[in-house]
């Protein structure tokens, strides 16, 4: 699978350019699923969020409006009460899963739950998107800071997918706890590299080759 982690999705021209060169062809001839379920666990996400999310109206945020061919919905919650096969299918079909903010633990434990996760390896041509939640679910550990959702581990572990973990939204106008120097405390407690990055920014990761991608601020941590 091939990763786009964003702290707030598609919000510039390099980070445009490289999901075009992740994805291979023009958005027009893409078909995307969008992954709302992280909306539900934090306790600033609403409904409203996630039907802003999967119709298209964030602009702050752009995911979904950028001219898919199609756009579906995978909620992962309901997955465990359908088929298997069914729902495998829906996911194999599509070029890019585009995965919205809120909870990242909540996220993750519904990704394992569902099963997806474990459909992710064969996924080799497929894109990940994510946005906030949606990025720091691939990572180790989120950090305490970002635990609002109690997982039953009851620790701030996600997937791991990736090998760092990502404090998103630095220097966000509505976030002023969102600092740079709070980044270099979060990572300090840390087991391992972290990259501090803000909405202008995004990571790449391809067969384990990790990029940045920015017009903004950002900064590593190893």
């Amino acid at each position: 699978m091939k990763l786009l982690l964003a702290s707030a999705g598609i919000t510039n021209l390099s980070i445009h350019a490289a999901l075009l060169d992740l994805l291979g062809k023009p958005i027009a001839e893409c078909d995307a699923l969008c992954i709302p379920t992280a909306s539900y666990g934090h306790p600033m996400s609403s409904p409203t969020g996630a039907w802003n999310f999967t119709t298209g109206r964030n602009p702050d945020t752009p995911m979904v409006e950028l001219g898919w061919r199609s756009v579906g919905l995978l909620e992962l919650t309901a997955l465990p009460s359908i088929d298997r096969e069914r729902w495998t299918s829906w996911v194999q079909a599509a070029d890019v899963l585009l995965v919205n903010g809120g909870d990242a633990l909540y996220l993750a434990h519904w990704m394992r739950e569902s099963g997806l996760v474990d459909l992710l390896p064969s996924l080799t041509d497929t894109v990940w998107v994510g946005l906030s939640a949606g990025s720091m679910v691939m990572t180790p550990r989120i950090g305490e800071e970002f635990v609002e959702w109690e997982a039953p581990s009851g620790d701030d572990r996600a997937l791991g997918l990736v090998d760092f973990s990502i404090f998103p939204h630095v220097a966000h106008p509505m976030l002023p706890e969102n600092t740079m120097d709070a980044a270099e405390r979060w990572a300090a407690r840390l087991e391992g590299p972290a990259y501090a990055i803000d909405d202008a920014t995004a990571i790449r990761v391809v067969d384990g080759v990790v990029a940045v991608v920015s017009e903004g601020e950002w900064r590593h941590f190893p």
